[in-house]
């Protein structure tokens, strides 16, 4: 791993050298997804259907695309009692956490009076239709079904579809499973580019949605980014990282196996360990080797350690939150003694972790708040998937007759400043009626 100090290099630069590149989506990964998107735009089920057979490789007809109650049920019932309890947990979990989100957000119609003639306020919709977007190849996210489902039912969305491609031929039962305990309403046995198009814009089968969530493949990613405007979608995201802030009373053992559970997610994720201790650092870089040693996944968090992962000396802990703060990381513990009280240093986090009894694994699966966090630094002016991304506003504005005068004479004033009289005779016409 890469080893810095802050008494060497300014913060920024310690920054500049950690920084995570935007995503970037290689040529013909983006020419493929706008031939894909361009095509289920023209074709529509048919379209689906071919690239389902050339990319995923199963074929599928246009009768075929939805699954029915029966193969989620039949699917579902694959999972077994214990883990399904399990999932049934988490799910309970997630809901009362996007329930308490809700009631802090406030999901009402509001407005004040200015005097007797004027009222302003806000309209609170929930989204109409929400697409949700779940691998089925190697990597499997039932997770991610939960964490985008729920808080999407929470906040009222009526329709929520879901995506995803089989492998050999069948519904992953835990997605099935997922998909059943989270209220998802229609689930289409197809993935990719393909699928992404298909909810931004219809086909004869699929609906049009109103915003696509969740991980996909940099094909899916590549389709996402050029659905965009036709659809909102959650992010655009990049490999998954944690930043661990800890002293010389922290765990080594605690702080490496922390690092360690970032990056076996691949060989692109970020783990990073910021302390004021030349010890604890030592003592970290020791467990990781140990603790590696018989990791399954070990080869792929060795690359992500070598390639990706730091640890940085800082001349305090203070200095260790501004550092934190100008990475902005999706995941950031706090490693230390009263943890809480350092939460008035931090500024920019997708998700803090309080205390050594709190790794990240928690949030990943059973704490509740939700794992679909901003990557890359975006945490900088990013939140994480909430209750608040399925809810739109519509700004309410009512004006009585006798209050139109007050102020209309000076917004007809303003839009001439502006060089619109048409805008200051649609104000003008009214003053004079009355």
């Amino acid at each position: 791993m890469r080893v810095f100090l802050t008494a060497d290099l300014d913060l920024r630069g310690i920054v500049k050298l950690l920084r995570r590149e935007a995503v970037q989506l290689e040529d013909h990964i983006s020419n493929t997804a706008r031939e894909i998107v361009a095509a289920v735009l023209a074709e529509g089920d048919d379209a689906l259907c071919r690239y389902t057979l050339l990319h995923d490789g199963y074929p599928i007809d246009t009768a075929a695309i939805e699954a029915t109650a029966l193969e989620l049920a039949a699917a579902a019932a694959e999972v077994t009692p214990v883990d399904a309890e399990i999932l049934e947990q988490a799910a309970r979990r997630i809901d009362e956490y996007h329930q308490q989100q809700l009631r802090a957000l406030g999901n009402e119609d509001w407005h004040y009076q200015e005097g007797e003639g004027i009222k302003l306020g806000q309209l609170a919709r929930p989204l109409k239709r929400v697409g949700i977007y779940a691998p089925g190849g190697r990597a499997v996210y039932p997770s991610s079904v939960l964490m985008a489902a729920i808080p999407a039912r929470v906040a009222g969305v009526s329709e929520i579809f879901l995506v995803s491609p089989l492998r050999n031929g069948r519904l992953n039962p835990l997605v099935a499973l997922a998909a059943r305990i989270s209220g998802i309403n229609r689930v289409f046995k197809i993935g990719g580019a393909q699928a992404i198009a298909a909810l931004a814009y219809g086909t004869e089968t699929i609906p049009p949605v109103d915003k696509i969530v969740g991980p996909g493949n940099a094909y899916v990613a590549a389709a996402k980014k050029q659905v965009f405007g036709q659809v909102a979608i959650d992010m655009i995201a990049g490999p998954s990282e944690i930043l661990i802030i800890a002293d010389r009373k922290s765990d080594a053992a605690l702080v490496a196996a922390d690092m360690i559970a970032q990056a076996e997610h691949d060989e692109m994720a970020c783990a990073i360990l910021v302390t004021d201790d030349t010890s604890l650092a030592a003592r970290v870089e020791d467990e990781i080797a140990r603790q590696l040693i018989d990791l399954p996944r070990g080869d792929i968090a060795r690359r992500a350690l070598k390639d990706h992962g730091a640890v940085i000396i800082s001349r305090d802990i203070a200095e260790a939150f501004e550092l934190a703060n100008l990475y902005g990381p999706e995941h950031l513990e706090i490693m230390l003694p009263q943890p809480e009280s350092w939460l008035k240093n931090v500024t920019n986090a997708g998700c803090v972790f309080l205390g050594e009894s709190t790794p990240e694994t928690l949030g990943d699966y059973m704490a509740g708040s939700n794992h679909i966090l901003p990557t890359g630094g975006t945490a900088r002016f990013s939140s994480p998937l909430g209750v608040y991304d399925f809810i739109k506003r519509t700004s309410l504005v009512y004006f009585s007759p006798e209050n139109l005068a007050a102020l209309g004479a000076a917004a007809a004033r303003f839009a001439r400043l502006e060089g619109l009289d048409g805008h200051a005779r649609s104000i003008n016409l009214r003053i004079k009626r009355k």
